[in-house]
């Protein structure tokens, strides 16, 4: 029996949660291990869509357990939030079928704020890097985290405690809003946000990784649930233009508390082209009527933010980084109908900087800008791969693209989504498989 690790191979958005949704019909439980609620998960269950931007995506599964790791930012107002839109869609979240880990950090609004005035600064200024967030505290929340000052889910049961612990994390935050020409927070208002939501979250709390070691050993199915994608990694991706946690799937072992060794598979989630939301480079970008064509036949807008995504050729160098960094097993490739009716399709396979051939993008951002991507070029097909359930159901050439994916990219296939509803996967090897 094994576990698996599912983590986007790309920069988000690659169809996770419905391969997550997909895999845990035959998972016990789903763990997220990392991110907060910037980052947004859609499934389909017999018609009816789910946006979930925080909990798990087991918690819309009967008889599944959901978990929030210790590695995971907790706003705990937007997790209320969406327990009462999930029970308006008569899904019941109970500690039954939730626990958020104890030592996992709060969200508070002055994180949100800060997020906000940063962004706000680095548009207006010359020289400031605008990264793109979505302005919800996550960064911020975890630089409190490293800071050793944050706020944690088991500090809402100390009110003693937490009230010094408010004033030390204010020491901080209020000098720095007196540096930003920003007005000062009063402890009471932290006190308050905080105590008016306490007797909601403290009833999930859980010893996490106490829980899930026994569950282990008593032969029980863990499913790891990535949020973004690896190419978001705060280590391993396009820094500046990253998220505030790693994403790659060593991350699910430190944020959930369970030994590297009990990882098992590690599924990479790959759409069939590439796709980015917000700023940084992207070396196969298109901005022509290809990209949008993409994007409108892929509906290519963020789950949370609604914001457009930008859409380009599919980009084997990167993912390779990418199979390289998380050690992926093997592939789920997602929106492969997409590219129906295309004449023509383009995979990048490497890129030349300032004359010289590479085949990896470069971990300096002045060199990420200046890398052109090399192409090969395969035939497309017209016939449609929409609901296909079998390789016989697949045209030719959407095949002959499949295989030419992995070979560059040198992990194989294991499952292929050929359109939102879940049952529309062609299985080719089962990662949960015994």
């Amino acid at each position: 029996m094994t576990n698996v690790v599912v983590i986007g191979s790309q920069w988000g958005d690659e169809g996770k949660g419905k391969i997550v949704d997909w895999l845990s019909e035959r998972a016990d439980i789903v763990v997220r291990f990392q991110g907060g609620h910037n980052a947004g998960h859609t499934l389909v269950i017999d018609g009816t869509s789910y946006k979930l931007s925080l909990l798990p995506s087991g918690v819309v599964r009967p008889g599944k357990m959901a978990v929030i790791g210790n590695g995971v930012v907790i706003d705990p107002h937007a997790l209320c939030a969406e327990i009462d839109k999930l029970a308006g869609q008569g899904v019941t979240i109970t500690p039954d079928n939730l626990r958020i880990a104890d030592n996992a950090t709060l969200i508070l609004s002055l994180h949100r704020e800060l997020d906000g005035i940063r962004e706000d600064a680095a548009a207006n200024s010359n020289g400031g890097i605008k990264i793109g967030t979505t302005r919800r505290g996550i960064g911020p929340a975890y630089e409190d985290k490293v800071g050793r000052r944050a706020i944690r889910v088991m500090d809402l049961a100390d009110l003693e405690t937490l009230s010094a612990k408010v004033e030390r994390l204010l020491t901080h935050h209020n000098a720095l809003r007196r540096g930003l020409g920003e007005q000062e927070i009063s402890h009471e208002t932290i006190m308050q946000e905080l105590t008016s939501v306490a007797d909601r979250v403290l009833p999930f709390r859980d010893t996490v990784w106490l829980m899930l070691d026994k569950e282990r050993r008593s032969g029980a199915r863990i499913l790891f649930e990535g949020a973004q994608g690896s190419l978001l990694d705060i280590d391993h991706g396009t820094y500046p233009y990253v998220t505030s946690s790693n994403t790659v799937a060593g991350q699910a072992a430190a944020g959930s508390g369970m030994g590297p060794g009990a990882l098992g598979y590690i599924l990479g989630i790959t759409k069939a082209y590439t796709t980015r939301v917000g700023e940084g480079p992207f070396p196969t970008e298109l901005t022509d009527e290809i990209g949008q064509f993409l994007g409108e036949k892929g509906r290519e807008f963020g789950t949370v933010t609604g914001r457009k995504r930008r859409c380009g050729w599919f980009d084997a160098a990167l993912v390779r980084q990418s199979v390289a960094t998380n050690g992926i097993t093997g592939i789920a490739l997602t929106k492969l109908d997409v590219l129906d009716g295309l004449d023509e399709l383009k995979i990048c396979v490497g890129y030349t900087l300032d004359g010289q051939e590479i085949d990896h993008l470069p971990a300096s951002q002045g060199q990420q800008a200046r890398v052109v991507p090399k192409y090969i070029t395969l035939e497309g097909w017209k016939e449609s791969t929409v609901g296909a359930r079998k390789w016989a159901d697949l045209p030719a050439q959407a095949i002959k693209y499949v295989r030419q994916v992995e070979e560059l990219i040198g992990a194989p296939v294991a499952l292929l989504s050929t359109s939102p509803e879940r049952e529309d996967t062609i299985l080719v090897t089962d990662p949960f498989e015994d």
